[in-house]
């Protein structure tokens, strides 16, 4: 069965697992925040790195046996390790604690721009004018949403809003690269591996830092938070954007990246009241995201459909 033929059948699936994992990132700050009443930034990301691993290699040993990649796909999986969860955790996590939300929320939108440049650069996509329409219209939305002039890039913020930069440099790359292993292996194995190279590198960092904290109890609050984060925001968003990687172009995964920010104004209201309800701007917003997300996406199926086109004894 030829690669078009493949994501032909594969319909809606991977677009309906795209927003789910969207939704999960959008929400997954907010019980972060809680987390982190009790727990230092990079020990959270130990003890994410460190569960997601668990849970993954119990899902797989579950599944069956442990798949050993080749030595070469061992090297891309420490690097894909090292764009997607190291980097990737360390720096969203304390960029976020000297940043601002809305300097993330904004400064997120870089991370399509950057997936879609590297998989160009290396030859995994052409640069259409419908994929760089797609990702302006998409963008323009989120820049609408937060409105860049309420954001703080000046004094202590500096630094804070650089290593969320470098951090969308990180996952851009992440997504652009990551895409053939995850079809040889399946999102699953290369999940499981992906994450324990990320245990070499977050455990003993987080570990640290987790040993200065004074000991005191935890109380149920923090503990949930924790698992919360684990086992949705972690295994069940990495897992999910691993499996629609295997079937859509890079560029339509990290597109749908814009609907994050529309997720978390959609969810303020409910934590923080009537000062966050939706307005006009929401509105015409997510009108321009939704757009964006369509452009990029019709883009992706109207190619696999001349593929089968020229080529019907695929079928």
């Amino acid at each position: 069965m030829s690669r078009a033929v493949a994501n032909r059948k594969n319909g809606i699936e991977p677009h309906l697992a795209l927003v789910a994992v969207q939704i999960i990132f959008g929400t997954w700050p907010i019980v972060g925040k809680v987390a982190l009443r009790a727990l230092p930034s990079t020990g959270l990301v130990a003890i994410r790195v460190a569960g997601a691993a668990a849970a993954f290699f119990l899902l797989l040993r579950l599944r069956g046996r442990l798949v050993i990649p080749r030595r070469s796909d061992l090297a891309r999986l420490a690097l894909y390790s090292l764009l997607g969860v190291v980097l990737n955790q360390f720096l969203y996590v304390k960029g976020l604690a000297l940043s601002t939300a809305v300097n993330a929320a904004l400064l997120s939108t870089t991370i399509p721009v950057f997936t879609l440049l590297v998989s160009t650069f290396l030859g995994y996509e052409k640069f259409t004018t419908r994929a760089a329409v797609g990702t302006l219209v998409a963008a323009a939305g989120v820049v609408y949403l937060i409105d860049p002039l309420r954001a703080d890039f000046s004094g202590d913020k500096t630094i804070g809003n650089f290593l969320l930069v470098a951090n969308t440099v990180a996952y851009g790359a992440y997504i652009a690269v990551s895409q053939d292993v995850f079809r040889r292996y399946g999102a699953l194995a290369a999940m499981t591996w992906v994450f324990l190279f990320g245990c070499l590198a977050c455990v003993p960092v987080g570990g640290y830092y987790l040993s200065q904290v004074p000991p005191q109890p935890l109380g149920w609050t923090i503990w949930l938070a924790v698992a919360y984060i684990i086992l949705v925001p972690t295994v069940g968003a990495y897992y999910l954007n691993a499996w629609a990687l295997e079937r859509v172009a890079p560029s339509t995964v990290a597109v749908y990246i814009y609907l994050q920010p529309l997720v978390a104004f959609a969810v303020a209201p409910l934590v923080l009241g009537a000062s966050e309800r939706w307005g006009m701007r929401n509105w015409v917003a997510a009108a321009f995201i939704f757009a964006g997300v369509a452009i990029v996406t019709l883009r992706s199926r109207s190619r696999v459909m001349e593929e089968v086109a020229e080529h019907p004894d695929a079928l």
